[in-house]
């Protein structure tokens, strides 16, 4: 398995690592058993990096990752690391109610999540979305108190924007930013990539297959379960879906060429993007799990880096990646 650092001061994890959120939560439904077996898979595989949120499902990611840890052979076990999202506020119907960034909140989510992935530390936490009510300063200085206690290894951010960056990593050592990055999701090329850069931070990627919408395996006629995450999105909608899945089609054509499909493509395509990005790939299957592990081994040249730009320019994408509600808690849109 290929490593790459997370940040100046983080740990050395997998290139790609295993985002988790789909085992348990707003993509429909998914299979416990398979769940478990793609993380094994993963581990097995050399993935080392697990990303999950205790507001998945309500803790069951959390609560399913630990059942695969927990199964896991003692040696897989002990070199998978752990990173966890905290802060944002569910009700019992699933509804958004805002988000927590005191710090006696902060410890507290840890405590649960702690006990849910059964493990003694996190190695990476991260409050999921800024809490306005509440500087950065002090929930970056509580996860530091956490990490004084043996709780925590390392402080990250999660979908904010270089000003709150630069704050963040003047109180703390800063090891990644997690946040959306993909061949039509580009918008941290602008101030976000260039301030972490500066800083020694490195780039954790969710949706680098932009949820199942540039995997090449998406269709026009899919139908979504009403507790799909997609079926509100806007760019699974009407005339944004079909421009989008044109998109697909054109990076399609390249995938063809290099006799790669277009899921590995498009992860390729973010790996090349700097050895300071780790992507996150969304798989809730074995079989997804291996396509997206193929992409270590696919090598863009400046032919095709070229080829692909023209395919999927940069802000090519139709529709926002988030309804209107979400995007306004985005630090970078």
């Amino acid at each position: 398995m290929q490593t790459r650092t997370l940040g100046t001061t983080g740990p050395q994890v997998s290139a790609l690592g295993l985002g988790c959120m789909g085992m348990s939560a707003l993509y429909g439904g998914a299979d416990r058993a398979e769940s478990i077996a793609t993380v094994h898979a993963a581990l097995e595989a050399g993935v080392t990096l697990l990303d999950t949120g205790d507001f998945y499902a309500m803790g069951h990611n959390e609560m399913l990752i630990g059942e695969a840890l927990r199964t896991a052979p003692a040696a897989l076990r002990e070199q998978a690391l752990t990173s966890v999202k905290f802060g944002a506020l569910r009700s019992p119907d699933g509804e958004w109610a805002g988000y927590d960034g005191r710090p006696a909140a902060v410890k507290n989510f840890a405590a649960y999540s702690l006990q849910r992935l059964g493990v003694d530390h996190i190695d990476v936490y991260r409050i999921a979305r800024l809490d306005p009510d509440v500087p950065i300063e002090e929930t970056v200085g509580a996860i530091s108190e956490l990490i004084e206690k043996g709780y925590v290894r390392h402080v990250g951010l999660s979908e904010v924007g270089a000003d709150i960056i630069r704050r963040a990593a003047a109180t703390a050592p800063i090891s990644d930013l997690q946040i959306e990055y993909s061949l039509i999701s580009r918008g941290i090329e602008d101030s976000v990539l260039p301030t972490t850069r500066e800083l020694g931070i490195s780039i954790t990627a969710y949706g680098v297959l932009s949820r199942g919408l540039i995997s090449g395996h998406f269709t026009h006629d899919r139908q979504l379960a009403a507790n799909d995450f997609r079926a509100h999105s806007p760019r699974f909608q009407g005339d944004n879906l079909r421009h989008n899945l044109d998109l697909v089609e054109a990076l399609r054509k390249i995938a063809g060429q290099k006799g790669v499909s277009v899921a590995q493509i498009a992860i390729a395509w973010v790996l090349s993007r700097g050895e300071d990005i780790v992507p996150l790939v969304g798989a809730r299957t074995r079989e997804r799990l291996d396509e997206s592990l193929g992409a270590l081994d696919v090598t863009l040249d400046a032919a095709d880096l070229a080829a692909i730009e023209q395919a999927v320019p940069a802000d090519a994408a139709a529709g926002d990646r988030y309804p209107a509600p979400l995007m306004a808690h985005l630090g970078s849109k």
